[in-house]
């Protein structure tokens, strides 16, 4: 059988063909592996292989989440088209589909659906996309509470084919649609056909609002172990319900992001596999973080500049730069990779900000001190060999020690506040990345060091 990219190339030969002859290979590969076959075509290329395929292949095709650029995609077919293959996907990846469409490509697909579906769909897109409520399906099985478990199983069997999934059952109250309990599949295969659903639902099961953010669903659903959570109106009205594997698309697409964030990456750029990102979007992506830093690191010059007469006077001090403002960048990063983890897995609130300041300052203090010893002894040894650092090398040692405790505890402070600051500004908390932070640190380390120096070599050596 052909991998990827030479199926890949077959598939590219067949579309300029007119039908498209595809390989017999292609079709014999699971859904997931066709979409990485996809993955490797250019957006017109997958969409016209796409609109060629069966509609039923098609339509799986377009629920794998893995399948990038699917709204772009689906924009690239005829209307009719798309419209048969939205009509074929669950509530909520339609909705997820359509948002993620420019203005004309909505403008030119509504109409093409049912008035049903329509419906639906511009229900969840008044939803912001990552609530509950803009990521929730609407196709869930409602049970009446009259019903004994042979009449649930049996209405079950009759709409099982409509819905999403039927391993969460609803037991909502007549005419108000009020949660009155969850049973699962399993609940209802154990228990007595004769017992009244009463008897076996689980009452006031979890739930989430319509506008609980995605990550509050996601540690519901982590906390309780659920496969799905419903969903509630003002009201305590059921309109639909969460499933895990909708969390956990989302926070892959989250985690991305915070990764992309966090090397000082736009989010996007891996919209595309690697090699067929377009090398101009590749630079702009990387670009304007790296304009950013850069302009940032241009006042280390000014703050370098401000020192000159201290360096010429002592020039054994520039051979610590390095030293002292990557010691202050690591330990920046780290603080703050462990506070965005923290926040993201809710250990803390905002409002303990001042307990976390001062675990980092203490944090801070000792590791500066564990670092500050160990530059100390090994100026202190290097000088029992050589005048490398002159006659003056204990106040250089000293200036060392001391400006590595000022500056990694600066650095922890700076790196575990900036996520918290950013978060409170209502900012995304990866943008504090590993590299901005650096580059804060860099330039209030080089003022802590030679300020340090200054006060511990004034009369020597300064």
């Amino acid at each position: 059988m052909l991998d990827r990219e030479q199926l890949a190339e077959a598939l590219r030969a067949a579309l300029e063909q007119e039908p498209p002859s595809f390989p017999a290979d292609l079709f014999e590969l699971r859904d997931a592996d066709i979409v990485e076959v996809l993955n490797h075509l250019t957006v017109p290329e997958a969409a016209h292989a796409l609109g060629h395929f069966p509609l039923p292949l098609a339509i799986r095709l377009c629920e794998q989440p893995e399948l990038r650029r699917r709204p772009t995609i689906l924009e690239q077919l005829e209307p009719a088209q798309a419209a048969a293959i939205l009509e074929g996907l669950s509530s909520d990846d339609r909705a997820f589909v359509l948002r993620a469409m420019t203005p004309h490509g909505q403008h030119r697909m509504l109409p093409t659906l049912s008035a049903v579906v329509r419906a639906e769909v511009e229900t969840l897109l008044r939803y912001p996309p990552k609530t509950a409520g803009g990521i929730m399906t609407t196709e869930f099985v409602t049970l009446d509470p009259a019903m004994t478990v042979q009449q649930a199983l049996q209405h079950i069997r009759t709409v099982a084919a409509e819905k999403e999934t039927i391993y969460a059952c609803y037991v909502l109250e007549p005419g108000t649609d009020k949660l009155l309990g969850a049973v699962s599949l399993r609940d209802l295969l154990m228990a007595d056909a004769a017992t009244l659903l009463p008897a076996v639902m689980r009452k006031k099961p979890i739930a989430v609002t319509v506008r609980d953010t995605h990550d509050v669903v996601a540690k519901k659903i982590s906390k309780y172990n659920l496969l799905a959570v419903p969903v509630l109106e003002d009201g305590g009205r059921v309109v639909g319900f969460v499933t895990v594997d909708d969390v956990i698309d989302l926070m892959v697409e989250d985690e991305t992001d915070n990764a992309l964030r966090m090397g000082a990456v736009e989010p996007g750029a891996l919209d595309l596999p690697y090699m067929q990102t377009p090398f101009v979007e590749m630079v702009k992506k990387r670009a304007t973080w790296l304009v950013v830093l850069f302009l940032g690191e241009m006042l280390t010059a000014t703050a370098m500049g401000h020192f000159e007469d201290e360096i010429a006077k002592a020039v054994v001090l520039a051979l610590f730069v390095p030293l002292i403002i990557s010691s202050g960048g690591n330990s920046g990063s780290q603080a703050s990779t462990l506070i965005i983890r923290a926040m993201a897995l809710g250990e803390f609130r905002l409002t303990d900000w001042w307990k976390v300041a001062r675990r980092e300052i203490l944090s801070g203090l000792a590791l500066g001190t564990i670092l500050g010893a160990i530059g100390f002894l090994r100026i202190a040894l290097w000088s029992a060999f050589s005048d490398i650092y002159g006659p003056h090398w204990v106040l250089v040692a000293l200036t060392v020690a001391l400006s590595l405790i000022g500056v990694v505890t600066w650095g922890t402070i700076s790196g575990s506040m900036l996520p918290l600051i950013l978060r409170r500004l209502g900012a995304d908390p990866a943008t504090s990345s590993a590299p901005f932070v650096a580059t804060l640190v860099d330039v209030t380390g080089l003022v802590i060091y030679f300020t340090v120096a200054f006060v511990v070599m004034h009369g020597t050596i300064l």
